[in-house]
């Protein structure tokens, strides 16, 4: 089967099309027949070896995926295979991927493979850091750093929808974007570190805006919810939380909610099927390339060159 194979922690350059063996379902999964593959920025981390508890070169590229379940594995319910899924396995830059059968959800009946890329991740996270960790209440201010990525227009959206006032930070030639999903005032990077008296910030960026998010929370009861570095690595101490920054921080990977609090989990994954069943979590559009392109589309992602969701097809 044709796979993007990353070779070393050179960067998305190193990334190469190869031809590798169908992987096998194991004992709970299932074998996807992929159709669309998400890319997320944890992608690109991955092929700089940035990323925590990442894959080693030589690897298969890409985790999140959508497409038709072939096979299933031992204990799994066999009436999945036909079905139309989308989740997360190593290895899904390619034209099959094995999934754990307890982490996939079936994509919305009607709905393209490529429309339900970032339900697992980038709207579960979006939603994860607005409601059980963010605890979000109508009447509040958001700041959501990044706001015209994947997760970045999610939590705009929902925001918005849970009643909050939403300041979207994005570079200017993305500001358009950022508005047109509702956010109330949208700010360039450099302008986040104006902003105050927030109540729950969205904090994916990392690096010098750090600094900038944690600023702008109110102090005392404001929060800071932490799913990303695209910037590079920041941090805070303990003397700076006691005299500098008194706010609410938290860290969230939803991989690790999934695994480690599987019960939040699942009530974000209902509670997403409500926002779809209201209107709210529409299908998305993400932007679709041929899966040999997948390194020009990491490389144009690190740069910061692209807006919502892209996505690799076999």
């Amino acid at each position: 089967m044709r796979a993007l194979r990353q070779g070393s922690f050179g960067g998305p350059g190193d990334l190469a099309l190869v031809e590798v063996p169908v992987p096998v379902a194991g004992y709970g999964e299932v074998l996807v027949r992929v159709e669309a593959a998400g890319v997320n920025f944890a992608d690109v981390m991955q092929t700089r070896g940035t990323y925590d508890g990442g894959p080693v070169p030589p690897y298969v590229a890409g985790f999140e995926a959508a497409g038709v379940v072939v096979e299933v594995g031992e204990s799994v319910d066999p009436g999945l295979v036909g079905t139309r899924v989308v989740g997360a396995g190593s290895g899904a830059f390619a034209e099959f991927v094995v999934m754990a059968a307890n982490g996939v959800a079936l994509v919305p009946e009607g709905w393209r493979a490529e429309q339900g890329l970032g339900m697992v991740l980038n709207w579960a996270t979006a939603l994860a850091a607005l409601k059980p960790l963010g605890r979000l209440r109508s009447g509040e201010t958001v700041l959501v750093q990044a706001a015209a990525g994947g997760v970045g227009q999610a939590a705009v959206r929902m925001a918005k929808h849970y009643g909050a006032t939403v300041i979207g930070a994005a570079s200017a030639a993305k500001h358009d974007v950022v508005r047109a999903l509702g956010a109330d005032r949208v700010v360039e990077y450099g302008e986040v570190g104006g902003v105050r008296g927030v109540d729950l910030v969205l904090e994916s960026v990392g690096g010098e805006g750090f600094e900038g998010s944690l600023a702008a929370a109110r102090r005392v009861t404001g929060r800071v919810v932490v799913f990303g570095a695209a910037a590079g690595v920041a941090s805070v101490s303990n003397w700076e939380l006691v005299f500098k920054h008194q706010v609410q921080v938290m860290g969230l990977h939803i991989g690790s909610m999934a695994r480690e609090a599987p019960e939040v989990y699942a009530d974000v994954l209902r509670e997403l099927d409500v926002l779809r069943r209201e209107g709210v979590y529409v299908p998305g559009e993400p932007t679709v390339y041929d899966l040999a392109e997948g390194p020009a589309v990491l490389a144009a992602l690190e740069a910061g060159r692209t807006v919502g969701k892209l996505a690799l097809r076999p």
